[in-house]
Parts: structure tokens; sequence; C-alpha cells
């Protein structure tokens, strides 16, 4: 496969930045190609996860399906490797594995950097943006302007929409923007994320507001109507709110429905930085009110966590996918703003997690998410595996196979387990070290990268990072993918997630499994190499 790249729009020569008429990118007359051994082949380049080809990249953004097209848009600065002035990258799929790079969706304007935010398809037409029958697929951003906020006032983010009538190949921003203005003057006021609320028939927005969001409705996606505030005393407030995200979801198995607020935060989780807290409750048009059996493991300062790694941050989800898919679909910004911005690569700063599938479990006890891979990723095994069963580690044990691209599922024996702890140990020829550890003492999973590989970009970044099952108390089931830079975790059927980068000087070549306080008895270990989507 050879990866085809147009220079003028990934690498912005000749660009300019559009004003409110909507100027376009330049486009050279002759295309640049870069063969793919040259790209996507860098140290610590993810192989299986989403990666711009170059440059700066952040917050998933618009996410959305039409026409058998999974869209994804993402803060991206097209001139360097660091954050700088915010566009909307974009790359389509047709099977949330492999991706096709389009050109940049949104440029900055005259009103500001183009900060996250949503899209949706206008099926109605409320917005009146339809020609000849096509509905608008329509984007709800922040505009946030440099100017204001260097100029110290607190009313420089504000809220826009653009339509594209050709499936999001090109856009036009709505000549009457910003459709919310600042006129609460709060200094974080951003990241909207819209759906269509189909019991009420109209759409509904949430809206990140420094420690706590803001719902409002919509007839027209143009005019908009403030509902309430929530969460000003409930949840992790040891930084600032971002990137929310709101839905219905039915409880599995069941014909009960709740309503689920995702919340990113940065910082304030319990493993350093940034992370994604969640809530489960009521929705009745108006306002959230969390669930009581959900209520009792919140207290402002506490939170409940999508993800208790520490590279999983404002993610959302997909908008518009088919009933009879059903599927609650999710990808995160696989990286921590306590080091993004000086992690050793060059070319390109972060990649995506693997998209996952949201799943609501629970009854009267209390309700939480899981977070299971897709069956597509299925699409990425290679007949080059190993199969181990009934093993009994009273020690330690190699196992013979390449750990650099893998998808590592185990099945735990609980009652014949004695060990305290059991962990796989990835390592290379230079004494460098992932360990992930499943401590049966108080259940819980821990990832130590403090020997991982290279650490010294940032002093935060060497860590021991554990997490807790919640609701269960027995760890028997994990599965591991394992990328050039990268591991997520996922622990019975994802209840506890933990997604975390690293970066080995050399790929670890050598995999093990090891035992303390005991035999740890595993019924199944299985490990399966895994296909570059590049």
């Amino acid at each position: 496969m050879r990866l085809i790249i147009v220079l003028s729009v990934f690498l912005c020569i000749g660009c300019k930045s559009e004003n409110k008429k909507e100027v376009p990118p330049e486009i050279t007359d002759q295309e640049t190609t870069v063969e793919e051994k040259e790209l996507y082949a860098e140290d610590h380049r993810n192989q299986f996860h989403f990666s711009p080809p170059v440059n700066w990249m952040n917050d998933p953004n618009g996410m959305v399906y039409f026409d058998g097209e999974y869209h994804l848009f993402y803060q991206y600065h097209p001139e360097s490797n660091v954050w700088g002035p915010m566009h909307w990258g974009h790359a389509i799929s047709t099977d949330l594995v492999h991706w096709e790079h389009l050109p940049i969706a949104l440029y900055p304007d005259d009103l500001g950097y183009i900060f996250s935010g949503s899209a949706v398809i206008d099926w109605k037409n409320t917005s009146g943006f339809s020609k000849n029958g096509n509905p608008p697929m329509v984007a709800i951003f922040t505009h946030h302007d440099p100017k204001g906020e260097k100029s110290g006032s607190n009313n420089f983010q504000s809220q826009s929409i653009a339509y594209s009538l050709d499936k999001g190949r090109t856009w036009k921003k709505y000549e009457a923007n910003p459709v919310i203005p600042n006129s609460q003057n709060i200094k974080d006021f951003r990241d909207p994320k819209v759906i269509w609320d189909k019991d009420r028939n109209q759409w509904l927005m949430v809206l990140a507001a420094g420690d706590h969001v803001k719902f409002y409705s919509s007839k027209n996606l143009k005019k908009w109507t403030y509902l309430s505030d929530f969460g000003r005393d409930l949840g992790a407030h040891g930084g600032l709110w971002e990137c929310p995200d709101f839905f219905p979801m039915k409880v599995e198995n069941s014909a009960v429905e709740k309503w689920v607020l995702l919340q990113s935060i940065n910082p304030g989780t319990p493993n350093g930085g940034s992370g994604t807290q969640y809530f489960i409750g009521e929705f009745d048009g108006k306002e959230f009110t969390v669930d009581p059996d959900f209520a009792k493991y919140l207290r402002r300062g506490k939170g409940v966590w999508l993800d208790q790694g520490r590279d999983n941050y404002a993610g959302v989800t997909w908008s518009d996918i088919p009933e009879e898919d059903g599927r609650r679909l999710f990808m995160g910004w696989m990286s921590n703003w306590d080091y993004a911005q000086v992690v050793p690569t060059e070319k390109w700063r972060s990649a995506m997690t693997l998209p996952r599938q949201l799943i609501l479990v629970g009854d009267n006890i209390g309700y939480r998410l899981r977070s299971r891979t897709i069956k597509e990723l299925e699409e990425l095994r290679t007949d080059d595996g190993i199969v181990l069963d009934n093993i009994i580690i009273s020690d330690s044990i190699n196992v013979d196979i390449d750990p650099s691209m893998l998808e590592i599922n185990l099945n735990l024996d609980t009652e014949n387990t004695k060990a305290t702890a059991c962990w796989i140990e990835l390592s290379n020829d230079l004494g460098e070290k992932l360990d992930i550890y499943m401590n049966f003492g108080d259940q819980s999973i821990m990832i130590d990268r403090t020997k991982s590989g290279k650490t010294a970009f940032s002093d935060k970044f060497p860590s021991r990072i554990s997490g807790l099952l919640g609701i269960e108390k027995l760890i028997r089931e994990v599965t591991i993918y394992l990328d050039h830079s990268s591991s997520e975790v996922f622990v019975n059927r994802g209840l506890c997630t933990m997604t975390n980068v690293h970066f080995p000087t050399r790929p670890y070549n050598t995999l093990k499994l090891k035992s303390i306080g005991g035999i740890t008895v595993m019924n199944v270990f299985s490990a399966t190499k895994l296909k570059s989507i590049w």
C-alpha cells in the first residue's frame, strides 16, 4: 500500500487562514507523494492507531457517521508539532480501523481559532441549509479569539456552526456566527456537543463552562435557549472541565434507560493530569439529575472514571450511528496535557485510542460503563500467534512471540490461583521494561512505566498507574492491545480500562509471565500478532 498525501494540505504550504468568506487552501499543481516506508515508519509511530501524517493533533472532534463513512475531525496545528492555532483536521473510515486522510475541514477566521466541538446530520433540515433534498452535515464548534484572550477579557470564546453538503469535503460557515455569544463573560466557555433529542423533537447541547456544564436546546441549530447548569458540586473538580458528551443509553439486557454525561477534566485525575469522568442519571428535558444509586459514589472532589490510565482524554462518541447498528462508539485522544507537547516524537505528535463500544451495565447496586473493543478490530489479526492452555506460573515463563504489535487475551482460574500478584513484563535488550500487574489482594491493575524507555522528557511521565474494578470483585479476564508506543488494557470485558503511552528506546522484544506469592493459574493465555493499518 502506498500512502498519498497532498503536502499543500497537510503541511499548509502556501495556505492562508480563511476569513469569514471562507477562503479555501491553495492547492499546488502537482501532488507530492510520500512512500509508506518514509511515513508511518518512524520510531514510536503506532501502527494500528489513528495519527495524522505530520504535526500536532489533540481532541477528537465532530465524530459523525453518514452514508457509509465514519468521520473523525480533530484539533490540528498544520505548521508545528506542538499546540498552536487550531484547525479541524479530517479523516474518514468505512470500518473504524483503516483511515483515509482528507484535507483540513475548518480554518481559523476573523472570529478566531477553531476549537473543539461536534457534528450532526440535520435529517429534517431544521437549519434550512439543505439543497436538493441533501441533508446537511452541521459542525458546531467553539470560536476562540486569541486577540480577545490576550487583551485580558473573559468573553473570547463563543459557539459557531458550519455546514457541508458534500459529505464533509467542503464547508461553509454560517454568516451570522456566533450562534451562542459569550454574554455571561465566562473565561472557559467551549466544546459544544450536540445531539438530536427525539423525545422532545429538538436539538440538545451540552457545553463546558469552567467548573461545570450548561445545557441548551434549539429547534434549528441557529437559535439556542439556555436550559440549566450541572456539576458545580458533583464529581472531580481538580481542574478545568472540557469536552463533554451527553446521550441516553439502555442498560444492557434491560428496557431501563439512563442518560450518561462524559466530562473530561484537566488536571485532577487520581493518577495525575488529564482524564474523563462520567455521570449516570435522568434528564427531564431541562435538567440532568444524577441517579441516587450512582450519586453515592460521588462528592465534590471525587469522580468515577471512564479510563483509569493516564492517556485517554477528551474522548466523545459518534453521532448518527444507524439504529440497526445501535452501538455507542467512542474514541479519545491518547495523551495527557502533563507532557503531551514534549513526548519524544518529531514529525507528528500523538495518536487516538482504539475505537470502543460503551455499554451501560448495573442494577440497583450501581450503574457503570464498560468499554469494549469493537469487533472490526478482528480484521487486524494475523495467523501468527500463540495459545497456551491451563498454564501454571510459579515464577516466570517466557512467551515465544515478538510483543511489538500484539493482542493478548487471558482468562484466570480464580479458584486455584494462590498468588498475591502476577504480571506481564515487556522488555528489550537495553533493560527497559513495561510491567502490567494484576494484584489479587485488592483486585487492582497497576501499570509500571518508570523504566519503560525514554522518560526524561518530563518528570511527570515515569509513573506507576493504578486502577480498580469497581462493582466487581475478582479479576477474571484481561485483554491488552500493545502497539509501538501504547498499551490499552481491558479488565473483565472493559469494566476497568487503562490506556497509557510509553516510548522504549528500542522496541520490546521479550514477553514474560510472572507470579509472586504463590502460583497463578490461567485457563487460557493467547497472544496474536496484529497488522498495520498503514
